[in-house]
């Protein structure tokens, strides 16, 4: 039943089964990883504390009760479970070494992350690799001292590590320093010269910075690598109309609307875009989508996980 999807009638199954004496061995385990899917988190873990309780040795009842009290964000309470585990839950697609890494993140064990990271990937834990990784992961989660301090760190271990500047220059920019972030990526571009992801990030930097030559140049290339990118036709829609020029604007901007819809920036450019051009009807509709869109992303942000 649960296979099938079947969440409430495996779950009225589960509760005849519960009211044998002794209860059969998975009955909780398999309610709380139910409870589990539906987001019921205070239930999930109630069941999964049963199930332990009925069996200590029951290493996924254990794994997934720390990835519930996770997702309840008592992550000192998950780290001991997750460390006992340690073994990997296919059924729910939870690779544990990332559950504990985020989690020793979020109680401040650094090292502790940049290790169960390392072992996700199968790097070496204090290599170069391991470093940037942890890095990348500081950085998703808002860390930037962090993410600042392992990017160096990495580099320090192996200076001709690619992504590294990338990284860094991504750092800069998130931090509002344009000059570094150009340094940086200007770097990475030495190293790897056919990222088109870098290119797009250069050209970001370039136009923040005015220098629209560079940008335009950086941008071109960002498309030839990576043409299903949506970004670079953004940012070269922006360059557009920077440079007074709605029609190339419109252009890229309408390439990257085909691409994806859902991307607030790409309307509200084009309502520029048509506003420019005299298209009054044309760009009140972008600007009420671009709104909309927006609504509803800021909506889901700050819904509760």
């Amino acid at each position: 039943m649960l296979a099938q999807g079947k969440l409430d009638q495996s779950l009225a199954e589960l509760n005849t089964l519960g009211k044998q004496t002794p209860e059969p061995l998975g009955v909780e385990r398999l309610r709380g990883f139910i409870f589990y899917q539906q987001s019921k988190f205070v239930e999930a873990d109630a069941a999964f504390a049963k199930a332990l309780a009925q069996d200590p040795h029951d290493t996924e009842a254990m794994q997934l009760r720390g990835v519930t009290l996770f997702r309840m964000g008592k992550a000192a309470d998950a780290i001991p479970l997750l460390e006992q585990a340690h073994a990997s839950i296919s059924e729910a697609n939870i690779d544990p070494n990332y559950v504990l890494g985020v989690a020793y993140m979020q109680v401040g064990r650094l090292d502790d992350a940049r290790h169960a990271f390392a072992a996700q990937y199968g790097f070496p834990a204090d290599s170069a690799p391991a470093y940037l990784l942890a890095a990348r992961m500081f950085f998703h989660q808002e860390n930037v001292p962090a993410a600042h301090a392992s990017a160096s760190k990495a580099l320090q271990l192996n200076p001709s590590l690619p992504l590294a500047h990338q990284l860094l220059g991504e750092i800069a920019l998130a931090t509002g320093d344009i000059p570094g972030a150009i340094a940086e990526l200007e770097k990475e571009q030495q190293l790897n010269p056919l990222n088109g992801e870098l290119y797009d990030r250069l050209g970001d930097a370039y136009l923040r910075n005015r220098q629209f030559t560079e940008a335009q140049h950086a941008l071109n290339r960002a498309v030839l690598l990576e043409p299903n990118a949506t970004g670079p036709y953004i940012l070269l829609g922006k360059l557009m109309l920077n440079q007074q020029n709605p029609v190339m604007a419109g252009m890229y901007l309408e390439r990257a609307r085909q691409m994806d819809p859902a991307n607030y920036m790409t309307h509200f450019l084009l309502g520029q875009v048509y506003r420019t051009e005299g298209r009054r009807e044309d760009a009140a509709r972008e600007f009420q989508t671009a709104e909309q869109l927006q609504s509803s992303r800021s909506s889901k942000m700050e819904a509760p996980h």
